[in-house]
């Protein structure tokens, strides 16, 4: 799964949660598809070796290579998204760093959090968001709906811990 408890959560010790876009091209896979498309498109080059075509060709050989390259190195700097969730007896903290819109950070009082998943009407199917101090931002909107419901499950069974062990403030 694309999130991973960095620190566990323990009875009276602060857990720490890192979630990320889930990556299908790992950077070793993106070298050789890239490879691999090289060496197809040069195949038809070898038809035209030597003539005056092959300068013809040549070009829009490159840019779609070029086009690849820059396509695929945008996506990820784009998912290049870590989301960092902090649960304390007293504080929750929600920091995402995101290459688009820079470091966004949130955070509560434990005691007033709640964890609301939204089943129709997010931008997503199974929204979930954190809402307290007055805001409801939004938690691993990059997941797929399965993995939302498997943390919904884990991160309220954690809050509801962390409220039984602190007083409220």
């Amino acid at each position: 799964m694309p999130y991973q408890w960095i620190t566990p959560p323990t009875a009276g010790a602060e857990a720490e949660l890192h979630l990320w876009p889930y990556r299908s091209l790992p950077r070793r896979g993106f070298v050789w598809f890239i490879g691999g498309t090289a060496a197809a498109l040069t195949v038809p080059l070898l038809a035209v070796l030597g003539s005056p075509i092959l300068w013809g060709l040549l070009p829009f050989m490159l840019l779609v290579l070029w086009a690849l390259w820059w396509a695929l190195s945008r996506s990820y700097r784009d998912g290049a998204i870590l989301e960092v969730l902090r649960l304390a007896h007293d504080r929750v903290t929600l920091m995402r760093d995101d290459p688009l819109r820079g470091r966004l950070a949130w955070d509560c009082n434990t005691h007033w959090v709640a964890l609301t998943l939204h089943r129709s009407g997010g931008p997503v199917p199974d929204y979930l968001t954190l809402r307290g101090g007055g805001r409801e931002v939004e938690l691993g909107a990059f997941l797929t709906p399965e993995e939302r419901l498997h943390l919904l499950d884990e991160l309220q069974r954690e809050l509801d811990r962390l409220k039984q062990a602190a007083p409220p403030v």
